[in-house]
């Protein structure tokens, strides 16, 4: 195996990383981002407070979520096995 092909394996990786993760971690700082700015409007300094919906709006989105993110790692997969068994 080249460099260069280790190079787009993982290059190929981050991107799906990303495709993966991103739609959760957007999520996640848009209702950190609201609740904080509702904790500041009415000056409730609970630092508790965003956890609970944090973690029900991540729940909800990783099941909307779900298929698309396991189509991006699924094909990942193939083009990896792929390489692994054709030897490059």
């Amino acid at each position: 195996m080249t460099s260069a092909a280790i190079l787009d394996v993982a290059r190929d990786g981050i991107i799906v990383f990303l495709k993966a993760g991103g739609p959760l971690m957007m999520v996640a700082l848009g209702v950190g981002l609201a609740i904080s700015l509702v904790q500041a409007l009415t000056q409730i300094q609970e630092q508790t407070l965003i956890f609970v919906p944090k973690i029900v709006a991540v729940f909800a989105a990783m099941l909307l979520f779900l298929p698309f993110m396991g189509d991006a790692l699924a094909g990942y997969m193939g083009r990896v096995a792929v390489r692994i068994a054709t030897g490059e």
